[in-house]
């Protein structure tokens, strides 16, 4: 019996282009702050919050919250599991267009 196709282990969390992104934002246990994560992603606000919820929810990052003298401050960075997961999924990508990157 052939191995299963690659596209099988690709993770569904990281379907859409913003989780994604912010995924590879947050490689190499980045942390950033929220102001920071949607500049880099150039994505508005309601879109980076959106990916941090899901994400969060899935246990692929942590938020963590405070306070940058009166101004309160959110600060994201990716799980040890959120890492795996998104470097399976690379790896998956990379398997399925094959050896030639």
């Amino acid at each position: 019996m052939p191995e299963p196709h690659p596209r099988t282990r690709l993770d569904d969390t990281f379907a859409g282009p913003i989780r994604f992104s912010m995924m590879a934002a947050l490689r190499d246990g980045v942390e950033m702050d929220f102001a920071t994560l949607a500049q880099v992603l150039q994505a508005n606000d309601s879109a980076v919050s959106k990916a941090i919820s899901a994400l969060s929810a899935v246990g692929y990052v942590v938020v963590r919250k405070g306070q940058v003298g009166v101004r309160p401050r959110t600060w994201v960075r990716a799980t040890a599991a959120g890492s795996r997961a998104f470097e399976a999924h690379v790896q998956a990508l990379r398997d399925i267009v094959g050896p030639e990157i």
